[in-house]
């Protein structure tokens, strides 16, 4: 894939969880999107604009939705449908190239920032990183592959200040 040196990202973030923890929290997910995709860039298919969903639900919903997609009737933290596994129509040339949609379960994010000792804040941001990794086709089948995609989750995350 080509290196770029300018595109642009459009967020689109939809808010299915009924209780107030996401209330004040007034993250930059389109900033942090872009930069991002801006470190992935040479795995990026080549394109001026990129488009990502992300949905934060309850454990219900996201339930349904593994057993549905995944055939595993119980919640899980974060699911990724990407767009680049399945043949599209191709868009018109000013469309941004759309990645997927990411699915964020409040409930389990809330569940694993207490028992990791940190804040909702990086919690929801290394569920993301980790969903936009999948959307961009890496995937962990065994030991070695899953520490190189939580070594590069830890590296998106530095290059927003989340974690140092």
């Amino acid at each position: 894939m080509i290196p770029q040196t300018d595109f642009t990202v459009e967020t689109y973030i939809e808010n299915a969880f009924e209780g107030e923890e996401l209330n004040n929290l007034a993250l930059p997910w389109e900033q942090w999107i872009q930069t991002w995709l801006k470190q992935l860039e040479s795995t990026l298919p080549a394109d001026h604009s990129y488009e990502v969903s992300i949905r934060f639900c309850s454990d219900r919903e996201i339930q349904a939705l593994n057993q549905q997609y995944r055939q595993k009737d119980q919640p899980t933290d974060v699911l990724a449908f990407a767009a680049l596994e399945v043949d599209l129509p191709k868009t018109e040339l000013n469309e941004p190239l759309y990645l997927g949609d990411l699915v964020i379960s409040v409930d389990t994010a809330l569940k694993q920032a207490r028992s990791q000792n940190h804040s909702l804040t990086i919690e929801l941001a290394w569920l993301a990183s980790h969903g936009l990794l999948h959307l961009l086709g890496w995937d962990h089948p065994d030991d070695q592959r899953l520490e190189q995609m939580l070594s590069q989750q830890a590296k998106l995350l530095k290059s927003v200040g989340i974690i140092s």
